[in-house]
C-alpha cells in the first residue's frame, strides 16, 4: 500500500532537504514526543533559532514529518511501500534513508501510542458466524440451500469508555467466495508497478 501525500504534506516536508541529517534526527524525535504528550511551542521556538528560520517553518516540518510517520505506521506498510511513498518528494536518497529509519525504528511504538487514542470510528472486535442449510419447503421436499449468517462485534473509543455495537451479514457460500477472490486480486494488483505508478500521481 502506498500513501498518497496532499498537495499542503508535500509543502511540510519540503522544508528537510534544507537542513543536516542530525536535524532531521532530531525533528524524528520531537515528532515522536510530541505524539506522547502533545505540542509545546518553546520547543518549536528554540528549534527555530538555533536554524534561524520561521517558528511556523519548524512546526509544519514536524508536523509533516508526524503525519508521515503515523499515517505509515496505522497501516503497518512495508519498507518498499514507504520508500515508494517518499518517491514523490523528490528527496536525495540518504534522507530517504533516513526517513525509512525512523520509522522502522518506531512504528511499534507509533501504533501503541495509537492504540491508546480515542478514535470515532468502530473497529473490529470479534466475529461469530452460522451455518444454515434448507433441506426443504412446502413446495420442495428435498433441496439445499446453504445461507451464512455473520455477526461482527465492533468496538468505538477508548479503553475506559468503550462502546460495543453489532452488525449482522448473510450471505451464501458462492458470493462469499466471489468476494473472497475479488478482495484477494485487489490486493495482488496494489502491489504491481503498473498500480504503483498511478497512485504517485494521484494528487
Amino acid at each position: 500500500m502506498l500513501l498518497v501525500l496532499s498537495e499542503d504534506h508535500k509543502e511540510h516536508l519540503a522544508f528537510l532537504p534544507k537542513v543536516d541529517a542530525a536535524v532531521v534526527g532530531e525533528f524524528g524525535r520531537i515528532a515522536l514526543e510530541f505524539l506522547r504528550r502533545g505540542t509545546s511551542p518553546k520547543i518549536y521556538e528554540g528549534a527555530a533559532r538555533k536554524l534561524c528560520v520561521p517558528v511556523e517553518m519548524v512546526q509544519r516540518g514536524v508536523e509533516g514529518l508526524m503525519f508521515l510517520m503515523t499515517e505509515s505506521s496505522k497501516h503497518m506498510i512495508s519498507e518498499v511501500d514507504f520508500l515508494d511513498s517518499v518517491l514523490v518528494l523528490g528527496f536525495v536518497e540518504e534522507l530517504n534513508q533516513i526517513l525509512l529509519q525512523l520509522y522502522l525504528q518506531h512504528h511499534s511504538e507509533i501504533r501503541s501510542v495509537l492504540s491508546l487514542l480515542p478514535s470515532n470510528l468502530p473497529a473490529y472486535h470479534n466475529m461469530e458466524w452460522r451455518l444454515d442449510v434448507q433441506l426443504a419447503s412446502r413446495s420442495v421436499r428435498q433441496q439445499v440451500i446453504p445461507m451464512l449468517s455473520l455477526r461482527l462485534l465492533l468496538m468505538r473509543g477508548c479503553d475506559s469508555c468503550t462502546d460495543h455495537s453489532s452488525r449482522v451479514l448473510q450471505t451464501d457460500p458462492s458470493t462469499l467466495l466471489h468476494l473472497i477472490s475479488t478482495l484477494e486480486a485487489a490486493l495482488v494488483a496494489m502491489k504491481t508497478s503498473h498500480t504503483r505508478r498511478i497512485l504517485r500521481n494521484i494528487k
